[in-house]
């Protein structure tokens, strides 16, 4: 019998546990149900996960299926892989992508999956080397820091199996529990594929209240559907899955065919970048702005840019306004460096950044994104320009990672590259200063001599937080970089 097998095992901490357990099982009625059996050892041991109870009483395992028992007494360990804690105040990210499936066979480092922060793109690596025993989650699901990703079937050698925790040892360690052996399908009681839970969990529906027809009481896809009708969580006769007649009696097209569809509302969820928006302009509205609005001349810049066009010999490298601008714009930083500033409320306190780390808001088809370029005041513009390059490649492809978009100290959008004369950004707390342009426009102006001149032309918007700096400061700061912009000659005696 197992269950006298179990009672010999040498467990120091859990005897007494093992010894309640052999006289549960030796002591029930034959008649009792499977269903008051596993209540009984529920409330005797919690920390158990039932799997199977056989009507005989001649085991009570960790394992559905004998091959895995197999597998793990002859050298394997089943490990849980948790998601960790990918960067500061991040407790949860959204889980994009898996490059493993169940049943394959993983390497160390081998790449498991990718998730999203707010923050940044982050792959997963293994740490075991072994087989995919269950993965836990599906693409586009939230999962919160510390719960289980997926659990591996590790590969032992036969010094490590004399050192390994018995599976039956009920009263494990916190650092053991990690290394708990749980069955795949078994999940608050209910035999389940993680597929069938990910769809119960769409109909916002408790699978454990869910009678399964499947092999042992399995809770199958029909199942949640047939329940999810019944209580009127899925119409039957929904209009999606309606048949709707696109030709009439003489075989022709109607003309007036609209489909249904169409005019249905769309539930979209907010996940990644969309989500961290959410939160920092949450924060932003909250903090006292004031805008200062300037035009700038950007002729001699337009030169300057067209000439580096011409010299440049690298296909590699576009050359573009951002760079000169965000070298300017680090050189008056210089100048002011309360621009380049945060607040701390506990301690009513302001920063003075020793980094120009100025970030550049991305657009993307992930959302809107500002990596930033670290330490602009040591950098030459060739050297922003690869940079800025290489942000934006990583952006378009949804890698950039948590050190990209961290630790920025003054933001710059450049939302004329798409449209518009001028905007009203907010702040990216807790920067205390953020700066729009508008779009280059060819106007007629003046001269210091009245003639009338063509230039190119662009707003720049300055937004900044009202409880660190003032108008006069921006304003000063804003008459500083202008002058390097108008006059870019000028960077070179700040060269160094």
């Amino acid at each position: 019998m197992a269950w006298r097998r179990l009672a010999r095992l040498n467990l120091s901490r859990s005897r007494s546990r093992i010894t309640s357990l052999h006289y549960l099982l030796s002591n029930t009625s034959p008649d009792l149900s499977s269903e008051s059996l596993t209540a009984s050892l529920y409330s005797q041991f919690p920390k158990l996960t039932a799997t199977s109870i056989s009507h005989d009483r001649r085991w009570y395992s960790y394992s559905t299926n004998l091959g895995q028992a197999q597998a793990i007494s002859s050298g394997g360990e089943l490990v849980e892989v948790p998601l960790a804690q990918t960067g500061e105040g991040i407790a949860e990210c959204e889980l994009l992508k898996w490059f493993v499936q169940q049943g394959d066979h993983v390497e160390e480092f081998q790449r498991l999956c990718e998730v999203q922060s707010d923050k940044a793109t982050i792959e997963i690596t293994s740490r075991f080397k072994g087989q995919i025993h269950q993965i836990n989650f599906n693409p586009g699901d939230i999962v919160k820091v510390g719960e289980t990703l997926l659990k591996i079937l590790t590969e032992h050698s036969e010094s490590d199996s004399s050192e390994r925790t018995s599976p039956f040892d009920v009263e494990t360690s916190s650092a053991d529990a990690q290394n708990q052996i749980q069955v795949s399908s078994f999940s608050g009681g209910v035999l389940s594929t993680p597929a069938v839970r990910h769809l119960a969990k769409q109909h916002n529906l408790d699978i454990n209240q869910i009678p399964g027809t499947g092999k042992d009481g399995r809770v199958l896809k029909e199942d949640v559907l047939n329940y999810a009708i019944n209580q009127g969580h899925i119409c039957k006769d929904s209009p999606s899955t309606d048949k709707v007649e696109l030709f009439n009696e003489k075989g022709e097209l109607r003309g007036n065919f609209v489909s249904t569809s169409a005019y249905e509302d769309k539930t979209i969820p907010l996940r990644g970048f969309h989500r961290a928006m959410v939160k920092s302009m949450t924060l932003a509205v909250q903090v006292p702005h004031f805008h200062y609005l300037e035009e700038i001349n950007f002729s001699a810049l337009v030169e300057l840019k067209e000439a580096f066009k011409n010299e440049n010999k690298d296909q590699n490298i576009k050359h573009t306004f951002l760079p000169f601008l965000i070298k300017s714009l680090s050189m008056a930083l210089t100048k002011f460096p309360l621009m380049n500033s945060s607040l701390s409320e506990e301690t009513s306190e302001v920063i003075l950044k020793g980094c120009h780390n100025i970030g550049v808001a991305m657009a993307t088809e992930y959302g809107l994104v500002v990596p930033n370029i670290k330490m602009v005041q040591s950098l030459s513009v060739l050297e922003i320009t690869k940079e800025l390059s290489r942000l934006h490649e990583l952006a378009t492809h949804n890698k950039l990672n948590t050190d990209d978009v961290t630790g920025g100290t003054i933001t710059l959008s450049n939302i004329g590259a798409i449209g518009g004369k001028f905007g009203s950004p907010l702040l990216n707390l807790p920067e205390v200063a953020i700066i729009a342009l508008g779009r280059i426009q060819r106007l007629p102006r003046f001269d210091e001599d009245g003639n009338i001149y063509p230039a190119s032309v662009t707003n720049v918007t300055i937004g900044a937080d009202h409880r660190v700096v003032d108008g006069a400061t921006v304003a000063r700061f804003c008459n500083e970089w202008k002058n390097l912009i108008e006059k870019p000659q000028l960077l070179l005696l700040h060269m160094r």
